[in-house]
C-alpha cells in the first residue's frame, strides 16, 4: 500500500514509537490522525505538522469514544487505509512481592490498555475499511498491531505487561485470518529496548547498562526505526500474520 494519499489512525500517537510513526508516515505523504488520551502533547504535534494532521481525545478501552473518532475521521477522510496501535501502559509488580500478591486492579488495567484496547480499535477500524475500493495491489487496508519481546521472554515484574503483549502477538494470524476475504493485512511488530520516554527517565547510565545484552548495534532502539519498520510492512504487500522482532538481537535474560 502507498503511504502517499493514504489516511492512517495511529494510537500512542503522541508520544514515543506512535509519535515517530506519525511523523513518518506524514512525511511520506499521509493523512494522520492522531488518537492519544494526552490531549497536550496530542495537540502540539498535530499543530506542529499541521495539513493532514488531527489529533483526537481517546481511550482505546472505550468503544464509544473510539468509535466517535473513527466516525470523525470518516467525515474528514472519507476513509481509512491503515492502522497503527501503539498505545500501551507498563508497570513493574511482581506476582507475589514483599507488599503481597500483584494488584488485580493493575493486572486488569494493563492488559485493558495494552491488550483489549488494541482489538477494540482494530475491530472498529476494521469495519470501516471494508468499505475501501481495492487498490493496485488489490487490498483494502493494513493493520500493524505493537507487542513486545517480553511477550515471548518477559523478565521478573513483566507479569501484567508480558501477558498483555502475549495476546497482541497470538491475535495477530488469527485476525490475519479473519479478515483475508476482506482484503486486510494485519502484522504485528515486537519491538526490544526502544528509546522511548519511559527509557529516557531511567537516566543515560541506566540505558547503557540496558543495552550491554543487544547483540548488534550495542545500543537502544531509536523509535525512527520502529517507524520505518512499520513504513516498509505497509508498503510490501506480501507481509502478513507476521510476528516480527526489531530488537537488534537482544534476548532477555
Amino acid at each position: 500500500m502507498n503511504l502517499e494519499n493514504s489516511v492512517a489512525i495511529i494510537t500512542g500517537g503522541a508520544s514515543g514509537l506512535g509519535e515517530a510513526t506519525v511523523r513518518k508516515f506524514h512525511l511520506k505523504g499521509c493523512h494522520v490522525c492522531i488518537f492519544d488520551s494526552d490531549s497536550n502533547k496530542g495537540s502540539l504535534l498535530a499543530n506542529e505538522l499541521g495539513k493532514n494532521a488531527v489529533f483526537f481525545p481517546v481511550d482505546v478501552r472505550d468503544p464509544s469514544n473510539v468509535e466517535e473518532a473513527i466516525t470523525e475521521v470518516i467525515r474528514r477522510f472519507k476513509k481509512i487505509t491503515i492502522n497503527v496501535n501503539c498505545a500501551g501502559i507498563a508497570i513493574a509488580e511482581k506476582t507475589l512481592g514483599k507488599e503481597g500478591i500483584h494488584s488485580l486492579d493493575n493486572f486488569k488495567k494493563v492488559v485493558e490498555v495494552n491488550l483489549i484496547g488494541t482489538f477494540n480499535v482494530v475491530c472498529l477500524c476494521a469495519k470501516q475499511m471494508v468499505h475501501n475500493s481495492l487498490d493496485v495491489n488489490s487490498e483494502k487496508g493494513v493493520i500493524i498491531n505493537t507487542a513486545s519481546v517480553a511477550g515471548i521472554e518477559g523478565q521478573k515484574g513483566q507479569v501484567a505487561y508480558a501477558a498483555s503483549k502475549g495476546g497482541v502477538a497470538s491475535m495477530t494470524l488469527p485476525i490475519a485470518r479473519d479478515l483475508a476475504r476482506d482484503a486486510i493485512r494485519c502484522c504485528c511488530i515486537a519491538p526490544g529496548l526502544f528509546l522511548t520516554p519511559m527509557f529516557e527517565g531511567l537516566g543515560p547510565e541506566v540505558c547503557k547498562e540496558l543495552s550491554k545484552d543487544v547483540v548488534f548495534p550495542k545500543r537502544l532502539g531509536m523509535p525512527e526505526e520502529f517507524a520505518l519498520f512499520a513504513s516498509q510492512i505497509v508498503e510490501n504487500n506480501y507481509i502478513n500474520g507476521t510476528v516480527m522482532r526489531l530488537d537488534g538481537g537482544i534476548r532477555l535474560a
